[in-house]
């Protein structure tokens, strides 16, 4: 070899050394990826769900997993017994029976149970239907079908009801409440007296039924008058119905930032005299939305809690229920937004003579006891730089309160869930949880026990049962096994903390990284994303499978972060996202994917990190690549809500605010499509009725415009959703072509040859599959 040859050769293998070492996407990869959640969650033994009480005893049950399946155990907390909760080869012998299709003892087709006839049988749910089970005979029956209760926002808009077909009686049994012509009416129980309580009720301004409230002495009502808003209507058309040819269309009502709402003003009215009081509206001029009417329990007043639009002032007021004056018991006054949706509490004590409220007006989360009668603060309950994420329970007599907060431990994962009690006046803050790990707990009806379960990405759980008088563990309840997955090749995710944008703030995520991880090699980055400014959503408790290991299997490493404008931090760290959700703590996250990189050399983030999201992800993944073009070079964003102006009000007001500024056209996707750089996935399905699809095609619309290439999947009759297996896979194709540069299996040769071949075992079909497969 000469000189310039072997120079060449040299310079060649120099070249080769310093390209990033990839997986390959083969077929192997993605069968083992798909296989996944399988093969791990199958491996995963003795670990528990949902802890549930049984009526008013020191009983509970609960399902875990087991070699083979799962089983339902029942523990006494008193006798310290742990039993199986019922025969499970019984039940499933009956079941099977009842139902005539064969169930296996650890594969029974329910995952809740509930106790009914004293622990003598139990009532499920399956197929659409509920069954029966005694446990003594081990005979099911079907008992009737399961109740779907569909989950709705708050109405937006209600239709004017002229005469409604029910009514509300008095509790003294004596009065019926009722509308008639937009108007509220009395009748008499024996039907022989009728008469109208009033007379300004119409289309325009009417009285609305459902809000009728009575006082406890039947002397009096409470009603909203409601002038109705504008009925914003979203049209779908289903191109693909399964049980006809032609489309369908249908309309839902969908209120979007801006529109003018239903203005609700509460009506006072004296029966005996038929008295109408109108209640002056100085401190609830422009509602958002009122909450429901309610009396105090001895007739003084009734009290609502008053959100005003734009979500910077929140009142509770009270109305006297003789004069009609109201006056404000908690005037919550933000200079960004007061986070009702997830972060509002309020109890009353005895009767509104104190109440415990619920702010972050110190900049942090936390608890309040307020003086009932004046409305002036008696003392902040709980202080410092933590959040309380939630009350368990207020003990009225013994003036205490059990609740779970978050970040008390410096050092430690600020997200980890731990409780605690303390007093009404802030004394006796007490911990009810040790474990450095993330804790649920579930206190018996009496407080007399509790069960505290914990646990971390890298930790299965354990179970303890306590004795709530002095914490002491009287028995280990579970402790999750994971020897078998560990062999199988499950890799725990890795939590890493790094500094944010402020060089101070810490942020958190997590790392996943492929079975087969090797360190010397190095791995292209994707981040999946969510940054809605509703919670945190970085798992913090254990789970055998997380989708992002999937991705990761097919030579990826997978991360999560919560950047600045999530929650469950302070209120300065949450204050980030307010008129400004394109900036999704891009900052953070940018910084904490150099700081991994920093610290392992085979995180690659040299030839940009990809980036993937689903509704407000699917927001953030776009915007990834619209605004920083220079570190996110790849994404895929599913029903994303790419204008903030074209999605649901509550969401969309609550975080970029009212009226609506020129902040919305600064992070609509759409408004920015001509940015585009990079490699883009679009996903949506034609029937979303949480996020507009609109929303979606609107950005395509943009991106034609500019000229932009992209990739686009419309799910055909599909809602909300990523796209299920089929879009998984789309994704999984996505970032192997673009940030492992290697082609995806053929899945229309792979897909026919797999279905010539089960045809051809069936004996219903003879062909020749290379033929057909065109090879």
């Amino acid at each position: 070899m000469n000189d310039y040859r072997r120079a060449a050769f040299v310079l060649f293998w120099i070249y080769l050394s310093l390209l990033p070492v990839y997986a390959q996407g083969t077929l192997a990869d993605y069968e083992r990826a798909f296989g996944l959640r399988e093969k791990f969650e199958k491996l995963a033994y003795n670990i528990p769900g949902r802890i549930n009480w049984i009526g008013k005893t020191h009983r509970f049950w609960y399902r875990r997993s087991v070699k083979g399946g799962h089983e339902f155990v029942l523990f006494d907390a008193e006798r310290l017994a742990k039993r199986p909760a019922f025969d499970h080869e019984r039940l499933a012998a009956a079941l099977s029976s009842a139902a005539g299709k064969e169930y296996k003892a650890l594969e029974l087709p329910f995952t809740t149970i509930e106790f009914v006839d004293d622990e003598r049988a139990i009532e499920v749910a399956f197929d659409d239907a509920r069954w029966k089970c005694d446990l003594t005979s081990y005979v099911c029956s079907k008992i009737g079908p399961v109740e779907r209760r569909r989950a709705e926002w708050p109405p937006r808009w209600r239709e004017p009801q002229a005469m409604s077909s029910e009514a509300k009686r008095s509790p003294d049994g004596k009065w019926e409440a009722f509308i008639k012509n937009y108007n509220l009416y009395l009748r008499s129980a024996d039907k022989k007296e009728e008469f109208a309580l009033s007379s300004d009720g119409s289309e325009g301004n009417y009285y609305d039924f459902s809000s009728i409230s009575w006082s406890p002495d039947s002397k009096k009502l409470a009603v909203y008058r409601v002038r109705p808003g504008y009925r914003r209507q979203v049209h779908y058309i289903e191109s693909s119905p399964s049980d006809q040819l032609q489309p369908k269309h249908f309309t839902i009502d969908y209120a979007k930032p801006g529109d003018v709402l239903n203005l609700e003003q509460p009506v006072l009215f004296h029966v005996e005299t038929r008295r109408q009081i109108n209640i002056e509206n100085g401190l609830f001029p422009n509602p958002y939305d009122m909450s429901p009417l309610v009396w105090r329990k001895d007739g003084r007043a009734f009290t609502f809690e008053y959100n005003q639009r734009g979500h910077q002032v929140y009142r509770v007021i009270e109305v006297d229920g003789e004069t009609g004056s109201a006056r404000p018991l908690i005037d919550e006054v933000s200079k960004t937004f007061f986070c009702y949706s997830s972060k509002k509490y309020r109890y009353d004590v005895n009767d509104g003579e104190e109440i415990i409220w619920m702010s972050e007006r110190d900049g942090w989360n936390h608890l309040y006891l307020y003086d009932g009668r004046t409305g002036k603060v008696k003392n902040q309950i709980t202080k410092g730089n933590w959040v309380v994420r939630g009350v368990e329970k207020v003990d009225e007599k013994n003036r205490v309160i059990w609740f779970r907060a978050s970040g008390m431990y410096p050092g430690k994962d600020p997200y980890f869930v731990h409780y605690y009690k303390i007093n009404f006046d802030g004394t006796g803050l007490t911990p009810l949880t040790e474990a450095d790990a993330n804790h649920t707990v579930s206190f018996s009806p009496d407080m007399e026990y509790y069960v505290d379960t914990w646990s971390r990405v890298d930790q299965p759980p354990v179970v303890e049962l306590r004795r709530t008088a002095d914490r002491k563990i009287l028995a280990e309840v579970e402790r999750g096994d994971i020897s078998d997955l560990i062999k199988a090749g499950w890799r725990a995710p890795e939590s890493f903390m790094a500094l944010g944008r402020d060089g101070k703030t810490d942020i958190w995520g997590v790392i996943f990284r492929p079975t087969n991880f090797d360190p010397t090699k190095r791995y292209p980055v994707i981040e999946y994303i969510y940054a809605g400014p509703q919670d945190s959503f970085v798992p913090k408790s254990f789970s055998p499978y997380y989708q992002m290991q999937a991705q990761a299997e097919l030579g990826f490493i997978v991360v999560q972060i919560d950047g600045m404008g999530t929650s469950n931090r302070s209120k300065a760290f949450h204050d980030v996202c307010w008129k400004n959700l394109k900036d999704a703590g891009f900052p953070d996250r940018i910084l904490w994917h150099k700081a991994v990189a920093a610290k392992y050399p085979y995180y690659d983030i040299s030839r940009g990190v990809g980036i993937y999201g689903h509704s407000a992800g699917g927001q953030n993944a776009l915007a990834a690549l619209l605004f920083h073009p220079e570190f996110y070079k790849v994404a895929v964003a599913s029903g994303g809500c790419h204008d903030n102006r074209m999605d649901k009000i509550w969401w969309n007001e609550q975080w970029m605010g009212w009226p609506l500024g020129p902040e919305y056209a600064a992070s609509s996707n759409v408004e920015n499509a001509y940015r585009l750089q990079g490699k883009l996935l679009l996903v949506v399905g034609e029937l979303d009725t949480n996020v507009d699809p609109s929303s979606t095609m609107q950005v395509v619309n943009a991106l034609i415009k500019a000229n932009k290439t992209f990739d686009l999947l419309v799910l055909p009759g599909q809602g909300h959703t990523p796209g299920g297996d089929y879009g998984e896979r789309k994704r999984f194709d996505f970032f192997v072509h673009n940030l492992l540069g290697v082609e995806p299996p053929d899945w229309n040769k792979i897909e026919l040859k797999r279905n010539a071949t089960v045809a051809r075992a069936d004996g219903d079909l003879e062909m020749n599959a290379s033929e057909d497969l065109g090879q």
